[in-house]
């Protein structure tokens, strides 16, 4: 993959809070989306998710407790941990996943 300037990719999104799909690390895949400010309700993963502020702010509530993300941090959130990120987050963000594996079917 080529370098890329994320804030500016992000900037360019046709929609907030719809990751694309940058590139791949093994399983991990490596997202991008732009946050506008709405919170984005309530979620949880079946894999860690690292979440990287690359510019703005993320606010979320993370197993009920306030976390504040700002632009340079990041923050891990573990498997199963319930999280929401609540109104006023904004700027652009990076998200580090493990694509589930496909189900693949059994042949006797």
């Amino acid at each position: 993959m080529p370098l890329c300037d994320l804030t500016s990719l992000a900037s360019a999104l046709p929609r907030a809070w719809q990751s694309t799909v940058l590139g791949r690390v093994g399983p991990a895949r490596v997202k991008l989306l732009r946050m506008d400010e709405m919170a984005y309700g309530e979620e949880t993963h079946d894999d860690n998710e690292a979440l990287l502020v690359i510019s703005g702010r993320m606010m979320l509530e993370a197993a009920g407790h306030p976390v504040t993300v700002e632009a340079g941090h990041l923050y891990l959130i573990e498997a199963g941990v319930a999280h929401t990120v609540l109104a006023g987050s904004h700027g652009s963000l990076v998200i580090i996943d493990v694509a589930p594996e496909p189900l693949t079917a059994s042949l006797s």
